[in-house]
């Protein structure tokens, strides 16, 4: 089966904020979603055109694990972690 991808994109408003929020999702979140989620690669970065956009990227060794995933326990800690961390942030997510 090829592979799937997660996408979340977070919007950073405040510019004064961006560099914190860089901080934590290198140091904590994308470490515990690596880990928690089991994905094969995962990376991020921020837009060239639009400066408060932040894109993070999980890369799942299938469809049927991205499924897994997004029904999982460990999704719906990250989403509360980073509620409580960054409630101001807005985000979305792609499949």
């Amino acid at each position: 089966m090829p592979a799937a991808y997660f996408v979340v994109r977070a919007i950073v408003t405040d510019a004064s904020k961006r560099a914190a929020f860089d901080r934590w999702y290198e140091t904590e979140h994308t470490p515990d979603a690596v880990k928690a989620f089991g994905v094969a690669k995962a990376w991020r970065f921020w837009s060239l055109d639009d400066p408060s956009l932040h894109q993070a990227m999980y890369q799942l060794e299938s469809e049927v694990a991205l499924h897994a995933m997004l029904k999982g326990e460990a999704l719906k800690k990250l989403v509360a972690d980073f509620n409580r961390d960054w409630p101001e942030v807005t985000r979305t997510r792609e499949l």
